[in-house]
């Protein structure tokens, strides 16, 4: 009787370390969130959303203030339609800006609000005008190369011109 007392003990044991391991997993790949908190959503168009996805964070002064919530293509103005849900004890100025940000060394894109100085407050269903696209490295490297090839060639180290 004892024996299949301390097998059942163990049997729960591992099962809740095993539900605390894709807790935590889920967690840390932004799979999850549990966010009790009343939100407000808005909405912002971006040229270019470069990485970034649904569930990613939406930070303003390094602190999360909301989530992503979904992203779609708007197919009349052609550009990327992102629905933002924020917090509701957070209030922003109508006048606040979005940019897509890069962070850490594996590229993580959140989207980080700068605040606005307009008197009314963004509220639900409102839309973002002042947007900044996601950098995309392929199009600075392209710029990079592009300026060097319109300088024309250069000479030689330790060579003269003659």
């Amino acid at each position: 009787m004892q024996r299949s007392k301390n097998d059942v003990l163990v049997g729960l044991f591992v099962l809740l370390g095993l539900a605390a391991i894709v807790f935590l997993a889920l967690q840390s790949a932004n799979l999850l969130s549990l966010n009790f908190q009343p939100t407000y959503r808005i909405s912002a168009k971006f040229d270019n959303i470069g990485g970034l996805k649904p569930k990613a964070a939406v930070k303003s002064a390094g602190v999360v203030v909301g989530r992503v919530e979904s992203i779609s293509f708007d197919d009349k103005s052609f550009q990327a339609l992102v629905t933002l849900a924020l917090d509701s004890r957070y209030a922003f100025p109508k006048d606040s800006s979005l940019k897509i940000l890069t962070s850490g060394l594996l590229g993580e894109q959140y989207i980080g609000i700068e605040a606005g100085a307009d008197d009314k407050n963004l509220a639900q269903g409102d839309k973002v005008g002042s947007t900044q696209s996601a950098v995309v490295l392929e199009n600075l490297i392209s710029q990079f190369l592009y300026s060097k090839a319109a300088d024309g060639p250069t000479t030689p180290a330790g060579g003269s011109k003659k």
